[in-house]
């Protein structure tokens, strides 16, 4: 029996990393059947992850098969918060989208196994996944879930459709839209120099992008982690891969032989989403930067005949003059213990909280 496989009858848990690892083939070839899939369930994503950011949590993953065939799978890790024993998603943090795979053919009957599995799996009191979006397998599983439940906002995702940005500028006002193209007018005048990074090129690009990121945010808040070693280890680990199976891309433009600005795009079954970009200072005072990177992102997504572009968390006031829409994604606590109550109180109080200070923030910029 492999290491840190534990089997009972038709589920399994891997707690043993190398098995995790070896798991790829079929979790890849799951991760292909399932329709609401993203990079961020991906193994490349996963793995890299557990590696950099795995830490004292003990891994859970939790595996269905039907004759030897892998139908479902949950990434899952087990922590301890506010005196409970809580089984979080892999790449919580980093991860836009949380999600669990199950093979499309049998979500239903999938979801409901997965549930008896879950429930008969000692040493947990509740189950946590934070960034649910609409139409999640997720969704399923906790709708058939027995025991308690919560229903909770999550973060803002921006979307656009995958159409030209000339067609998106068509449907705003005349004035926003005049003042968008003369911006776009700006970025043709510099003749840039597009290129996409193969995998062999990944760990000295992606080093750029994020020294490009870093002086983008200079004397402004950036999230410290997008400086740490361990963040340039695991987009790098993972994007090598994600990029050699088409499930991502990184892109480099170029003023000359002067690289001005890189953007790492992640690609699911009906989206293309942009993850993290980074721009020269130079190339930020003398055009919009962010415009940029979202016509190569829409045009993109465009030619992979995607159905959108995600501009992932964040509703900032950047994205959304471009006339895109957000969609709130959802957090889903599972209850097994009545200790699970007290862990879905304090999180509702956690994002009121933040709401609050939130509202308060935007008054105070107001005034």
């Amino acid at each position: 029996m492999t290491p840190g496989l534990l089997v009972g009858g038709q589920s399994s848990v891997v707690t043993d990393p190398s098995a995790f690892a070896a798991m790829k083939p079929e979790w890849d070839a799951l991760y292909e059947r399932c329709a609401t899939s993203t990079p961020f369930q991906s193994h490349a994503w996963l793995t890299s992850w557990w590696q950099w950011y795995g830490g004292r949590s003990r891994l859970h993953v939790l595996l269905l098969r039907h004759e030897d065939r892998l139908v479902a799978a949950l990434p899952l890790m087990r922590t301890r918060r506010w005196g409970c024993r809580v089984l979080s998603p892999l790449g919580v943090g980093l991860s836009d989208y949380t999600d669990v795979l199950l093979d499309e053919a049998h979500r239903d009957g999938l979801a409901r196994t997965a549930s008896e599995a879950l429930l008969g799996l000692p040493g947990w009191d509740v189950m946590d996944f934070p960034e649910a979006q609409p139409g999640a397998a997720l969704e399923t599983l906790h709708a058939c879930w027995p025991g308690s439940r919560w229903l909770m906002e999550g973060s803002s995702c921006l979307y656009m459709p995958a159409l030209p940005l000339e067609d998106q500028l068509a449907a705003l006002g005349t004035r926003t839209a005049g003042k968008l193209r003369r911006g776009l007018y700006k970025i043709d005048k510099l003749d840039l120099q597009v290129h996409a990074v193969t995998p062999e090129q990944v760990p000295a690009a992606m080093e750029d992008l994020l020294r490009l990121h870093a002086l983008q945010w200079a004397g402004r808040p950036i999230n410290k982690e997008h400086l740490s070693s361990r963040f340039q280890a695991h987009l790098t680990r993972s994007a090598t891969e994600l990029i050699a199976t088409g499930r991502a891309a990184l892109t480099e433009f170029r003023v000359g032989e002067r690289l001005v600005a890189a953007d790492f795009c992640l690609i699911g079954a009906d989206f293309a989403g942009g993850y993290l970009y980074g721009a020269d200072p130079w190339l930020r005072t003398r055009v919009d930067t962010f415009a940029m990177v979202l016509r190569h992102g829409l045009r993109q997504a465009h030619a992979r005949r995607l159905e959108k572009l995600s501009l992932l968390r964040g509703a900032e006031p950047h994205k959304a003059k471009w006339g895109a829409k957000a969609i709130g994604n959802r957090r889903m606590i599972f209850g097994r213990t009545h200790r699970a109550g007290l862990y879905a109180a304090l999180v509702r109080a956690r994002i009121r909280a933040a709401r609050t200070l939130k509202e308060r923030l935007s008054a105070k910029a107001v005034s």
